[in-house]
């Protein structure tokens, strides 16, 4: 039994129909209810269920977690896909919005992390598996400072319960994707933003929504069993580096990497 936030669009819908499509029952959850029954109707199996949640609110996790529990006796894998950040310049980012997107990521990642713990996973010693996404590259992402401060805390709390609840039998991995050719990054963005972000990556390409949903079946799967304590970075090497190698500026004939001229020897 899974439970995927955010599972209304993009990379939270994806992964919660590849871990249906492997014969999981999945909870999805988001604010909205017409989204998440998109994402209901896309599974032609029927193993797929919408609630409403608002993660930053904690009766209502409780409620979700609880009504879950009734229905289903168990929670093997918690997916925290929800979240949201706005492209900004730091000067302009208020305290409000600041306050939403630390809220949203951090408190609301907590809310469902601790109550999916502490309600199914701990007790009975069932324990299982927690999926934090967070955000690719690592070394800072301009625009984003409320974003990249959250998702650095999120991936330290998933280091830190991988030792405190590693005696309960959990496991929890933080999963930062880099640029996805997602809807929203096709149409929530400026275009011209949208247009570079493949030339950022040196595989030259945004990732898929399935690369995504892969991964997060993987970890969910027996393969994924000793994964515990550490962030996957799913980036096509954009953490890396930034760009395509070598850049066009600093190429010879052919589109070789110019290279240091050595001495001849003697």
């Amino acid at each position: 039994m899974a439970i995927v936030s955010g599972g209304g669009s993009g990379l939270g819908r994806a992964a919660a129909l590849e871990l249906a499509s492997l014969g999981a029952h999945v909870v999805v959850c988001g604010r909205r209810q017409e989204p998440l029954e998109e994402t209901v109707e896309l599974d032609p199996d029927g193993r797929i269920e919408a609630h409403p949640c608002d993660i930053r609110e904690e009766d209502q996790v409780e409620a979700l977690v609880e009504g879950v529990c009734e229905r289903h006796s168990r929670i093997d894998l918690l997916v925290n896909n929800a979240g949201g950040q706005y492209l900004a310049p730091a000067e302009d980012i208020t305290p409000k919005g600041f306050r939403t997107v630390i809220r949203l990521n951090v408190e609301g990642t907590w809310l469902m992390t601790h109550t999916v713990a502490t309600r199914a996973m701990i007790p009975g010693g069932r324990g299982g598996k927690i999926v934090n996404v967070t955000l690719s590259p690592h070394h800072g992402l301009p625009g984003m400072a409320h974003s990249s401060a959250a998702r650095a805390a999120v991936e330290n709390l998933t280091r830190v319960l991988s030792i405190e609840w590693a005696r309960f039998g959990i496991r929890l991995t933080a999963v930062a994707p880099g640029p996805m050719g997602t809807e929203t990054m096709r149409t929530k963005y400026p275009q011209a933003v949208v247009d570079s972000a493949a030339w950022t990556v040196p595989l030259g390409r945004l990732g898929t929504e399935e690369e995504f949903a892969w991964l997060v079946a993987y970890l969910a799967s027996p393969a994924g069993d000793y994964l515990s304590g550490t962030v996957l970075t799913l980036d096509g090497a954009r953490d890396n580096w930034f760009g395509a190698w070598p850049p066009s500026g600093i190429v010879g004939e052919g589109g070789k990497p110019l290279a240091e001229e050595r001495r001849p020897k003697d």
